[in-house]
């Protein structure tokens, strides 16, 4: 890739992570700049009683272990499970982060994705983005359907890097798939399909390849 700034866009806390995880430390060892914004700290869903911002203070962990500049990581406030209902706001706000970033790349959920919090901001992606390259990462929990079409070849270093992020959302560990054992086989799974150890794999609903890049 020769891009110089990247924008991942996770529904809410974690998706980035468990998504594309490998793919972001792989970028930043490459030296492009890359901005997160989590739409919903989740709030909602901790149990009774629990940190309010639990999930926000998770999140800038993870990214930290990423590498992400803390500068470039953003937590909204809209209500997991509402996304729909709010719609409008959510496209606006991709607009202002669009105008504000200027990406040359954006990471979002799959259309195929059937989360409801997760198809909207896939839908308002290709919406607010649709002069930018957009990439849709897979949620295999998520997705009756997903095209592997590009395929993102990483190294061990960014293997752990990604399981080290994920363990920072302590309060997400009973989850199956913050396990290490299934993110480890699934990297595995999509690297033998290219000949390489380990790969995450993104839908391509628009390259743009302007004069600086090769096709």
């Amino acid at each position: 890739m020769n891009k110089k700034t990247v924008l991942v866009l996770a529904p809410h806390t974690d998706d980035g992570e468990l998504a594309c995880g490998a793919t972001i430390s792989k970028l930043l060892r490459f030296g492009i700049d890359i901005h997160y914004v989590a739409f919903s700290s989740c709030g909602d869903s901790l149990s009774p009683g629990s940190d309010p911002d639990r999930l926000i203070k998770e999140l800038h962990a993870a990214t930290k272990v990423l590498g992400i500049p803390q500068e470039n990581v953003y937590c909204l406030d809209y209500r997991v499970r509402r996304f729909e209902e709010n719609r409008q706001q959510i496209l606006d706000s991709m607009i202002t982060l669009n105008r504000k970033i200027k990406p040359d790349i954006v990471f979002s959920p799959s259309v195929h994705d059937i989360h409801q919090d997760h198809i909207t901001i896939a839908k308002e992606c290709l919406r607010a983005f649709k002069k930018n390259t957009i990439l849709q990462y897979e949620v295999p929990w998520n997705n009756y359907t997903y095209d592997n079409q590009l395929f993102s070849c990483v190294d061990e270093v960014d293997v752990e890097k990604k399981i080290e992020a994920v363990k920072c959302y302590v309060s997400q560990k009973d989850r199956d798939y913050v396990k290490e054992e299934f993110i480890r086989g699934l990297l595995i799974t999509h690297g033998v399909q290219v000949g390489h150890r380990y790969a995450e794999v993104f839908e391509i609903p628009r390259m743009i390849a302007d004069e600086n890049t090769v096709v």
